[in-house]
């Protein structure tokens, strides 16, 4: 797994999970919701939660599945 977190960032656990009482998944990066899964979707990636071995698969699985989000151009948050 070294060759697909080259920095290691997954070590510092950025993504998180919540489940709803209606299986919704709601996947979290550093404390912003980023992705909603529903039915099926949210069933197969709980699944893979599951089987996972270790915490960093877990970020793994859920870094696949939010995807390429960031791009780099994300502002502060202050006005301009």
């Amino acid at each position: 797994m070294s060759r697909i977190d080259k920095r290691n960032r997954l070590d510092e656990n950025p993504f998180h999970y919540r489940i709803a009482k209606d299986q919704t998944v709601f996947i979290d990066y550093q404390g912003k919701l980023v992705k909603t899964l529903k039915g099926k979707e949210a069933e197969r990636f709980l699944d893979k939660l599951k089987a996972a071995e270790d915490d960093k698969t877990v970020q793994l699985h859920l870094a696949k599945i939010t995807g390429n989000f960031k791009r780099g151009n994300e502002r502060n948050g202050r006005a301009h």
